[in-house]
Protein backbone atom coordinates (compact mmCIF):
# COMPACT_ATOMS: atom_id res chain seq x y z
CA UNK A 1 0.00 0.00 0.00
CA UNK A 2 1.17 3.54 -0.69
CA UNK A 3 0.10 6.72 1.03
CA UNK A 4 1.33 9.40 -1.37
CA UNK A 5 1.33 12.88 0.16
CA UNK A 6 -0.74 15.60 -1.56
CA UNK A 7 2.34 17.76 -2.23
CA UNK A 8 1.91 21.37 -3.34
CA UNK A 9 5.15 21.43 -5.36
CA UNK A 10 7.11 18.72 -7.20
CA UNK A 11 9.38 16.55 -5.01
CA UNK A 12 11.12 13.20 -5.43
CA UNK A 13 8.67 10.29 -5.48
CA UNK A 14 10.42 8.72 -2.46
CA UNK A 15 9.66 11.85 -0.44
CA UNK A 16 6.00 12.07 -1.45
CA UNK A 17 5.50 8.33 -0.86
CA UNK A 18 7.27 8.22 2.54
CA UNK A 19 4.89 7.54 5.42
CA UNK A 20 4.91 5.95 8.85
CA UNK A 21 2.66 2.89 8.98
CA UNK A 22 1.59 1.23 12.21
CA UNK A 23 1.14 -2.19 10.66
CA UNK A 24 3.71 -4.33 8.91
CA UNK A 25 3.91 -7.68 7.19
CA UNK A 26 5.75 -9.92 9.68
CA UNK A 27 8.66 -10.96 7.47
CA UNK A 28 12.40 -10.44 7.32
CA UNK A 29 14.52 -7.99 5.36
CA UNK A 30 17.25 -8.77 2.86
CA UNK A 31 20.79 -8.06 4.04
CA UNK A 32 21.39 -6.03 0.86
CA UNK A 33 18.41 -3.74 1.61
CA UNK A 34 19.58 -3.15 5.17
CA UNK A 35 23.10 -2.38 3.97
CA UNK A 36 21.74 0.16 1.49
CA UNK A 37 19.61 1.88 4.13
CA UNK A 38 22.62 2.43 6.36
CA UNK A 39 24.78 3.40 3.40
CA UNK A 40 22.28 6.19 2.71
CA UNK A 41 22.46 7.25 6.36
CA UNK A 42 26.26 7.16 6.25
CA UNK A 43 26.33 9.83 3.56
CA UNK A 44 24.22 12.33 5.48
CA UNK A 45 25.88 15.70 6.05
CA UNK A 46 27.22 16.41 9.53
CA UNK A 47 28.89 19.28 11.32
CA UNK A 48 32.69 19.01 10.97
CA UNK A 49 32.02 15.63 9.28
CA UNK A 50 31.75 14.17 12.80
CA UNK A 51 29.13 11.61 11.75
CA UNK A 52 27.82 11.36 15.33
CA UNK A 53 25.21 8.73 14.46
CA UNK A 54 25.35 5.16 15.63
CA UNK A 55 22.66 2.54 15.11
CA UNK A 56 21.76 -0.67 16.88
CA UNK A 57 19.72 -2.97 14.63
CA UNK A 58 17.66 -5.86 15.98
CA UNK A 59 16.01 -8.06 13.37
CA UNK A 60 12.84 -10.02 13.98
CA UNK A 61 14.67 -13.27 13.13
CA UNK A 62 16.56 -12.80 16.41
CA UNK A 63 13.45 -13.85 18.35
CA UNK A 64 14.61 -13.45 21.95
CA UNK A 65 16.61 -10.32 21.28
CA UNK A 66 13.78 -8.80 19.27
CA UNK A 67 11.36 -9.39 22.16
CA UNK A 68 13.75 -7.69 24.58
CA UNK A 69 14.23 -4.82 22.14
CA UNK A 70 10.46 -4.31 21.96
CA UNK A 71 10.53 -3.83 25.74
CA UNK A 72 12.50 -0.62 25.09
CA UNK A 73 9.40 0.93 23.52
CA UNK A 74 6.47 2.46 25.36
CA UNK A 75 3.38 0.23 25.45
CA UNK A 76 1.54 2.04 22.64
CA UNK A 77 4.47 1.59 20.23
CA UNK A 78 5.25 -1.94 21.35
CA UNK A 79 1.71 -3.02 20.41
CA UNK A 80 2.15 -2.34 16.69
CA UNK A 81 5.96 -2.50 16.21
CA UNK A 82 6.03 -6.24 17.01
CA UNK A 83 5.40 -7.09 13.33
CA UNK A 84 8.19 -4.89 11.94
CA UNK A 85 11.11 -6.61 10.21
CA UNK A 86 13.64 -4.75 12.32
CA UNK A 87 13.93 -2.26 15.13
CA UNK A 88 16.63 0.37 14.89
CA UNK A 89 17.80 2.43 17.83
CA UNK A 90 19.24 5.77 16.71
CA UNK A 91 22.04 6.93 18.98
CA UNK A 92 24.10 10.14 19.01
CA UNK A 93 27.67 10.70 20.13
CA UNK A 94 27.40 13.69 22.45
CA UNK A 95 31.00 14.89 22.16
CA UNK A 96 33.18 15.87 19.23
CA UNK A 97 35.75 13.19 18.40
CA UNK A 98 38.30 15.82 17.42
CA UNK A 99 38.44 17.67 20.76
CA UNK A 100 36.04 16.07 23.25
CA UNK A 101 33.85 19.17 23.51
CA UNK A 102 30.03 18.88 23.41
CA UNK A 103 28.66 18.36 19.92
CA UNK A 104 25.70 20.74 19.92
CA UNK A 105 24.69 19.58 16.42
CA UNK A 106 24.72 15.82 17.12
CA UNK A 107 20.94 15.44 17.34
CA UNK A 108 20.42 17.47 14.16
CA UNK A 109 22.99 15.37 12.32
CA UNK A 110 21.46 12.11 13.56
CA UNK A 111 18.09 13.37 12.30
CA UNK A 112 19.55 13.96 8.85
CA UNK A 113 20.97 10.44 8.77
CA UNK A 114 17.57 9.01 9.73
CA UNK A 115 15.85 11.14 7.07
CA UNK A 116 18.10 9.79 4.32
CA UNK A 117 17.62 6.25 5.63
CA UNK A 118 13.85 6.79 5.47
CA UNK A 119 13.93 8.09 1.89
CA UNK A 120 16.13 5.16 0.79
CA UNK A 121 13.74 2.74 2.49
CA UNK A 122 10.76 4.26 0.67
CA UNK A 123 12.55 3.99 -2.67
CA UNK A 124 12.99 0.26 -1.94
CA UNK A 125 9.33 -0.36 -1.07
CA UNK A 126 10.01 -0.40 2.67
CA UNK A 127 8.58 1.82 5.38
CA UNK A 128 10.16 3.40 8.45
CA UNK A 129 8.15 4.56 11.43
CA UNK A 130 10.30 6.63 13.77
CA UNK A 131 9.35 6.75 17.43
CA UNK A 132 10.09 9.09 20.29
CA UNK A 133 8.05 6.89 22.62
CA UNK A 134 10.95 4.85 23.94
CA UNK A 135 12.64 3.97 27.22
CA UNK A 136 16.16 5.26 26.54
CA UNK A 137 17.74 3.91 29.72
CA UNK A 138 16.34 0.42 29.09
CA UNK A 139 17.60 0.48 25.51
CA UNK A 140 21.04 1.72 26.57
CA UNK A 141 21.32 -1.11 29.09
CA UNK A 142 20.03 -3.77 26.69
CA UNK A 143 22.36 -2.67 23.89
CA UNK A 144 25.40 -1.78 26.00
CA UNK A 145 25.46 1.85 24.89
CA UNK A 146 28.55 3.48 26.46
CA UNK A 147 28.84 6.79 28.30
CA UNK A 148 28.97 9.80 26.01
CA UNK A 149 26.23 8.45 23.73
CA UNK A 150 22.50 9.14 23.89
CA UNK A 151 19.69 6.87 22.70
CA UNK A 152 17.51 9.39 20.85
CA UNK A 153 14.80 7.50 18.96
CA UNK A 154 13.76 4.10 17.67
CA UNK A 155 12.46 3.14 14.25
CA UNK A 156 10.44 0.20 13.03
CA UNK A 157 11.45 -0.88 9.53
CA UNK A 158 9.68 -3.32 7.27
CA UNK A 159 7.12 -3.95 4.58
CA UNK A 160 3.91 -2.01 5.20
CA UNK A 161 0.84 -4.20 5.56
CA UNK A 162 -1.47 -4.31 2.56
CA UNK A 163 -4.31 -3.07 4.75
CA UNK A 164 -2.96 -0.54 7.25
CA UNK A 165 -4.26 -0.59 10.80
CA UNK A 166 -7.20 1.80 11.00
CA UNK A 167 -7.37 2.13 7.21
CA UNK A 168 -4.63 4.74 6.93
CA UNK A 169 -5.42 8.34 7.85
CA UNK A 170 -5.29 11.12 5.27
CA UNK A 171 -1.89 12.78 5.17
CA UNK A 172 -1.53 16.49 5.83
CA UNK A 173 1.08 19.10 6.71
CA UNK A 174 1.03 22.74 7.76
CA UNK A 175 1.06 25.07 4.70
CA UNK A 176 4.51 26.35 3.65
CA UNK A 177 3.40 29.94 4.35
CA UNK A 178 3.18 29.05 8.05
CA UNK A 179 6.68 27.57 8.22
CA UNK A 180 8.86 29.35 5.66
CA UNK A 181 9.49 33.02 6.36
CA UNK A 182 11.39 35.78 4.64
CA UNK A 183 13.71 38.05 6.59
CA UNK A 184 11.03 38.71 9.23
CA UNK A 185 9.56 36.01 11.44
CA UNK A 186 5.94 35.27 10.65
CA UNK A 187 5.95 36.85 7.20
CA UNK A 188 5.85 34.23 4.46
CA UNK A 189 8.83 34.19 2.12
CA UNK A 190 8.13 36.13 -1.09
CA UNK A 191 8.93 33.16 -3.35
CA UNK A 192 5.89 31.35 -1.95
CA UNK A 193 3.65 33.81 -3.80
Amino acid sequence: MTMTAPVGHPVLAAIAERWSPKSYEPRGLDDADLCSLFEAARWAPSSFNEQPWRFVVVRREQDATFGRALAGLVDANRAWARDASALVFAIASLNLARNGRPNTKALYDLGQAMALLSVEATARGLAVHQMGGILPDSIAELCGVPEGFQVVTAAAIGYPATEPEGGGAARSRRPLRESVFGATWGRPAEFLG
